[in-house]
Formats: C-alpha cells, structure tokens, sequence
C-alpha cells in the first residue's frame, strides 16, 4: 500500500481560489503496474464516491483494474479527507490537492480536464465545471469588471507516509 500525493501548481490571475468538487469530482490518470511495469495507454477515472465490489475480499474501493499484460488485479482510493484548495498564496509552488492510496499501481500522468471551481478576488464571482484540459483558462469577472485565469497548470506526483 503506496499513498500517492497528487501536486499542482499555478499562475492565477485575480483568482483567490482553485478547487475541485469533493468528493464528486472525476480524477483522470495513467497508471503504471507495480507488477511488470506496464503503463496504461488510456485514463482511467476514479471518484471518491463511487465504490466497485473487490471479487476476493468484502471491502469496496474507489477504483479497481487489471493489468492487461500481467493480468493482476489492481486498486486505488482517493483517501477521504485529503484534497486540499489551491489558493493565491500557493502561487509559484506545488501544494497537494489530494492523496491516493494505491494498491499495485502507481499514477504517472494527470489530466485536469473538467469540474474545477475557482472563486475571484474581492468576492467576486464564482465559476463552476472549469475546464482545465488545455492546463489554462480565462474567463471575465463581471462583478469585479478584471480578467481572471489559470495559467501554467502543471502537476506532479509524489510519495507521502
């Protein structure tokens, strides 16, 4: 059992904060086996309120796939609790938004795509199911009359006890 961080960082302009829709918010990776090896070609998504039956035991996980090439049967969770709002003051670093406890796999490949949230600046105004695809978004703040945006969206993941 790994617990996999999942690091961002961020450029915001005239935006206070950056989050997701916990614990209904869809995370997209590519997986690595910690089998063989084997990376996965296409992402896979899990939420954190969705549970699959495992087959051999009674508990439930949040993700549950087997390695085409070796065929073992692997598990993820995102662990409750954990994800985290990236704000103005994280600019410039990386901050953990969320853990995952990983069982044979390990992600290696995060796409944000959709279902972000950021807040404006000075109580501005609030946009929901931000896409995040092309890892920037701009977007006009009518009640402060600014421009706000994400820029240089970049992640990374890192192994914590």
């Amino acid at each position: 059992m790994v617990k996999v961080a999942l690091q961002v960082k961020a450029t915001l302009e005239c935006i206070e904060k950056l989050y997701t829709n916990h614990p209904n918010h869809q995370w997209f990776l590519k997986l690595k086996c910690g089998n063989c090896g084997e990376v996965s070609d296409k992402l896979h998504d899990l939420m954190e309120s969705e549970k699959v039956p495992q087959k051999h035991n009674r508990s439930e996980t949040n993700l549950l796939i087997k390695c085409k090439l070796c065929s073992r049967e692997n598990s993820m969770d995102v662990i409750e609790g954990s994800n985290s709002v990236y704000t103005s003051n994280d600019v410039g670093k990386f901050k953990t938004i969320v853990i995952f406890d990983c069982r044979g796999i390990e992600p290696v490949e995060f796409a944000p795509k959709s279902g972000w949230i950021v807040e404006s600046e000075d109580n501005g105004r609030k946009f929901e199911d931000v896409d995040l695809t092309e890892k920037e978004w701009v977007e006009y703040d009518d009640k402060n009359n600014t421009s706000v945006g994400v820029y240089e969206f970049e992640s990374q993941f890192v192994k914590v006890k």
